[in-house]
């Protein structure tokens, strides 16, 4: 948060940003009493500023709004919409100076809660990692959120990561579309899926371990097992051939890779090292995709948030 006081020193604006997310292990299983692992990463962002007045005013960016908003805008599957919500209520908490009044935990239901009403469809697991930063792991165990209104959740040390990196392409296809037909067949007790998307929650569980240990071969064997999951659940169609692409082109030198969310997006680990990494840059170059290192954000807690907030840091 940045404080500027006008000329007559009696305003103060406070702009707040929210980051990128990455779905490293387990996602979409958030949407289903899941588990998953997720990385805030600084490549991408939302920026809110918020000004006192005595009257409402929404200003249009005079180049920016209606077709753009900061740099998340043309990215799908890295949470852009929640980013933009993230950083507003980041604002007004501290507008209203309740950031230690509104415990943390529950911060990502109270997003998703404003998000749901505009129409968006989408689980916690994004919202989450906002809100906390870092590496964290979510477990959205049913009775536990029907009991306390969130999830657990505990930010892991992210210098214990590999290098990763993000492959993503300029025109991406939408998201929303991704969690439709399988949402229902979930509500309507579709054994496959369900039994699927159990699997998929528990390679986060595996996935943390990995992390913890510095297990990175484990790590990569999950990443790839994550998306073939998701793609036997889904099917190609629901997934897209340009997103499909995304991760056969990072396969096809060896690297583990996944969709960072529904689509749109990809993360990538290369476990043979910065040759393999220099294999990957070619391989998307000559596809037509972007591909950039991953820069993580450190926890977003500040002391008031600390006050707020039960869960554990794991070392």
């Amino acid at each position: 948060m940045k404080e500027n006081g006008s000329s007559s020193g009696d305003i103060n604006i406070i702009e707040h940003k929210a980051y990128a997310r990455i779905g490293l292990i387990g996602n979409p299983s958030d949407v289903y009493y899941g588990r998953t692992i997720s990385v805030n990463i600084e490549n991408f962002n939302a920026s809110v500023r918020l000004e006192p007045s005595s009257d409402l005013f929404i200003l249009p960016h005079h180049t920016h709004d209606l077709v753009q908003f900061s740099s998340l805008n043309h990215l799908t599957g890295l949470s852009g919409s929640s980013a933009i919500a993230c950083a507003a209520f980041s604002c007004l908490l501290d507008f209203y100076n309740v950031r230690d009044k509104i415990a943390v935990e529950i911060r990502p239901q109270l997003i998703l809660n404003a998000e749901e009403e505009l129409g968006i469809v989408a689980g916690l697991q994004d919202r989450v990692a906002q809100v906390y930063g870092g590496l964290v792991y979510m477990d959205f165990d049913k009775e536990h959120m029907h009991k306390h209104g969130h999830g657990k959740y505990t930010q892991l040390n992210s210098s214990l990561l590999p290098p990763l990196h993000l492959i993503y392409a300029e025109n991406p296809s939408d998201s929303g579309k991704v969690h439709s037909s399988v949402r229902q067949r979930w509500l309507d007790g579709d054994e496959f899926i369900i039994s699927s998307m159990e699997q998929v929650a528990n390679l986060a569980l595996e996935g943390k371990t990995a992390i913890l240990e510095k297990d990175y071969a484990k790590l990569a064997d999950l990443m790839n097992k994550n998306f073939d999951l998701r793609r036997q659940m889904f099917g190609d169609a629901a997934l897209g051939a340009l997103n499909i692409e995304m991760v056969e082109v990072a396969r096809s030198v060896g690297a583990a890779s996944k969709f960072t969310g529904s689509g749109g997006a990809v993360v990538a680990y290369c476990p043979d090292g910065p040759s393999q990494v220099e294999l990957l840059e070619d391989a998307c170059k000559k596809s037509g995709f972007s591909i950039v290192p991953v820069k993580v954000v450190p926890s977003l807690l500040n002391e008031s948030d600390i006050r707020a907030l039960s869960s554990t840091v794991t070392p």
